[in-house]
């Protein structure tokens, strides 16, 4: 069984920096892609940033410039650095990993963690 737990959500002013965290736990083999995607009220979920597993990263354009998406390995964790916060990156934001268990390759998510950016 794997479990990805995401961390590090809250309330934040416009401006201000969040770090969320997203630890894969488990009978893991191997992990290919790591990504984030959120979803706000009423809209459908979008991809916010992913990193392969040759390190390539790929970025939402609305979040180029702004958000880093970074991996450790060696813990199996994934990190979202969000900087400059605006009022619409206000969403429910889910961990996403593509993992090998045994010999099948699974497509696992997070519970999700709450990022509200307001004044």
């Amino acid at each position: 069984q794997v479990q990805l737990v995401e961390s590090g959500g809250g309330l934040v002013q416009p401006g201000g920096s969040l770090r969320l965290s997203c630890a894969a736990s488990g009978s893991i083999f191997s992990i290919d892609a790591m990504a984030w995607y959120r979803q706000a009220p009423g809209k459908q979920r979008e991809l916010v940033a992913l990193f392969s597993s040759v390190s390539r990263t790929d970025y939402a354009d609305s979040v180029k410039g702004r958000f880093t998406i970074s991996r450790d390995g060696a813990k199996n964790t994934v990190y979202l650095q969000m900087n400059s916060l605006k009022p619409e990156d206000t969403a429910v934001y889910y961990c996403n990993a593509r993992i090998l268990v045994g010999v099948r390759w699974g497509d696992y998510w997070g519970q999700g963690t709450q990022v509200t950016v307001s004044s």
